[in-house]
């Protein structure tokens, strides 16, 4: 990088960073223990809105990477956050699992079907026909539609699997409604993890592994950005895109070194 800046502040995806399912990316641990000793605050996000922080940090535990649970922000997280601040103490009806669920009521959200001021739709392993007709339903009598990511599609040990932005086609196609999505690639996930952090978009780094989502919010959101060769972008398709990241690396073993150093160019 030629960007003279300092780096005060990591960001970085998780799935095709840090993991692949349930394997370690080698050099990940080092990575994240680096992280930790440098005293440099950190944040693992996700647009998994499936688990809560305690479940991935304990399924990174068992993949060797050590993640407190507290350094993890998903976008059922920024979700409800986001929620609370434009609708304090409202009620929703939420299609999604613990991790969602668990977010909406820790800001004080009431889960409803009766005339929910929103309709928050997550991701689940386990759609169900009655589940998104009932969305349909409350959308059409006015409930506002909320989406915590648009990712289309997800991967599994057995293939690919539909993801949050497939069911909200479904639903929008249903209701001729379009859905706000929090999740990345809106930079106002990445907005909401720095004031978590109570950071700066000025001295902080973004490290992902997809040009559509991790690189383009990341920049949307002022930050500097590498892309690791670990996930879904290779470097042939970096060219393809009409924007860069500011750096681009075969793993996150290879940022170790940069985390300790104050001037990352």
């Amino acid at each position: 990088m030629t960007d003279h800046r300092r780096v005060d502040t990591w960001l970085t995806d998780m799935d095709g960073v840090l993991v692949h399912e349930e394997d370690a990316i080698p050099g990940a641990s080092e990575f994240v223990e680096v992280l930790k000793a440098s005293g440099k605050r950190f944040l693992v996000l996700t647009n998994n809105s499936i688990f809560t922080p305690r479940d991935l940090a304990a399924r990174l535990r068992g993949s060797g990477i050590d993640v407190p649970e507290q350094a993890i922000w998903t976008s059922a997280l920024a979700t409800a956050q986001f929620l609370a601040e434009q609708r304090p103490e409202g009620s929703a009806y939420v299609v999604g699992e613990a991790g969602l669920v668990t977010a909406m009521h820790d800001v004080g959200y009431v889960m409803t079907d009766r005339d929910p001021d929103y309709v928050v739709l997550g991701e689940t392993r386990t759609y169900s026909f009655e589940a998104i007709t009932r969305a349909i339903r409350l959308i059409e009598k006015g409930a506002r539609f909320i989406a915590t990511n648009p990712d289309p599609s997800g991967p599994s040990p057995a293939g690919t699997l539909p993801a949050t932005g497939s069911v909200a086609a479904l639903i929008s196609t249903a209701t001729g409604r379009q859905p706000y999505y929090i999740g990345k690639p809106n930079p106002l996930m990445m907005r909401s993890a720095l004031n978590r952090l109570d950071a700066h978009s000025e001295t902080t780094l973004m490290v992902g592994d997809r040009m559509d989502t991790d690189i383009i919010s990341g920049l949307e959101a002022g930050l500097r950005t590498v892309l690791v060769l670990t996930g879904s972008t290779s470097r042939a398709q970096i060219e393809h895109f009409p924007y860069r990241p500011t750096r681009v690396v075969d793993s996150v073993a290879d940022l170790v070194e940069l985390v300790g150093d104050p001037d990352p160019s």
